[in-house]
């Protein structure tokens, strides 16, 4: 058990010291009568006889502590004033910090074995500590979710017509549980609606203008939309393209007359930026269209993709909502590329993918002989003949020969 320390009062240290210097006694004596050591007199007495001068000049001391007071006074009032400033440039670094840094950024900037604790550094940082513990989870990123994206892209590009329901039921004919509202769910994930009208029950979204369906005005007495010139009416569109260990997203701008793709692009991400750079490369090769038409997806009804058709001049004109058979002619092409080069080929990655739709393209538009054109090339019913366009088999023939 430890001892506790005894403590004495002044009072009591200088009435042991006046008795000390008596001599009278000695200081064992002294010290055994008062049960003290004799270490603990002899330090008394000696710092009762360096201080002795204070009690007959006691200016010297309160000047001496004034002295020491302003000085420190002084040495406050510049660390204080030193102080404010650097709280003052901190809180200006910290703002600029949290206002412009993303999320991800700033926690890359936490040091775990800093010599400021993690919460200290988050708050700094302006960021909670669920935001920095949050891992993201990917959706559909897993073999079994991949494998399933796939085997509805097949169903869906082999029936295009099958909702849901139907999706859903043919699943479970092979063997999988899946619930529709995860098919739903799937659907909108890789862009899929089925291709056949049904009646609008949803509201469009009030936070993006939807634009009418212009192409009604185009149907001939079979309810079948006739465009009779390039450059009339440009349809676009979005499509899931399935990969060795994942997927990716193929945008592409088709004139609905020549059945001729203006343009195209391969992207792992289904946004704005997709389709405006596709819409923008069209522009920029070929005159612009009266009309273009999409779905109502977020992509095409978003304010950056819009801008760009309204500064062009160019009509603007959506699918009804559920009616994917009203952009028929770029849901067909989705077919044909799919079993013709995309199934076949079966792409390990983006760049062997690029590589290859690339040459698909180019033998699409040059080369493919199209029933619906009276079995001209794309190119061909494009430019209406010109020589640099027309597809001359002879040729191609020789050089695989």
């Amino acid at each position: 058990m430890s001892r506790k320390r005894t403590t004495y009062t002044a009072e009591f240290k200088a009435k042991i010291v006046i008795e000390v210097l008596r001599d009278e006694e000695s200081l064992n004596e002294i010290a055994s009568q008062y049960k003290l050591l004799p270490k603990n007199l002899q330090n008394w007495k000696k710092q009762f006889l360096k201080n002795a001068s204070i009690a007959f000049d006691k200016s010297t001391v309160v000047k001496e502590y004034k002295d020491e007071i302003e000085k420190l006074k002084k040495e406050k009032d510049a660390t204080s004033k030193k102080l404010g400033e650097v709280i003052i440039e901190r809180d200006f670094v910290v703002e600029k910090l949290q206002s412009s840094v993303s999320c991800n950024a700033k926690k890359e900037m936490v040091e775990i074995e800093h010599t400021l604790s993690v919460s200290k550094q988050l708050r700094l940082l302006g960021l909670s500590k669920t935001a920095y513990k949050y891992i993201p989870v990917t959706p559909f990123s897993s073999g079994e979710e991949i494998k399933l994206l796939n085997l509805i892209d097949t169903i869906h590009t082999k029936y295009p017509y099958y909702g849901t329901r139907r999706v859903m039921r043919l699943l479970r004919r092979l063997g999988y549980t899946t619930g529709r509202k995860l098919i739903k769910t799937i659907f909108a994930f890789m862009g899929i609606r089925a291709l056949y009208p049904k009646v609008r029950t949803t509201k469009a979204n009030k936070e993006h203008k939807k634009y009418p369906y212009l192409l009604n005005a185009f149907k001939n007495d079979s309810n079948q939309v006739i465009i009779n010139k390039p450059n009339q009416v440009w349809s676009t569109d979005i499509t899931y393209i399935r990969l060795e260990k994942g997927f990716a997203y193929l945008a592409a701008i088709i004139d609905w007359n020549t059945k001729k793709i203006l343009s195209w692009r391969l992207s792992n991400t289904m946004d704005v930026l997709l389709t405006t750079s596709v819409l923008n490369e069209a522009l920029a090769n070929y005159p612009k269209p009266d009309i273009v038409n999409t779905d109502q997806g977020s992509q095409y009804t978003a304010k950056a993709h819009i801008d760009i058709l309204v500064q062009k001049g160019i009509a603007i004109s959506m699918d009804g909502k559920g009616r994917s058979i009203d952009n028929i002619v770029i849901e067909r092409f989705w077919r044909t590329i799919k079993y013709e080069d995309i199934y076949p080929s079966s792409y390990s990655n983006i760049k062997e993918a690029r590589k290859g739709i690339k040459e698909y393209m180019d033998i699409y538009n040059k080369e493919r002989l199209h029933s619906a054109l009276d079995y001209l090339t794309p190119n061909e019913a494009y430019y209406k003949g010109a020589n640099h366009s027309c597809f001359d088999a002879r040729n191609v023939l020789l050089t695989v020969a």
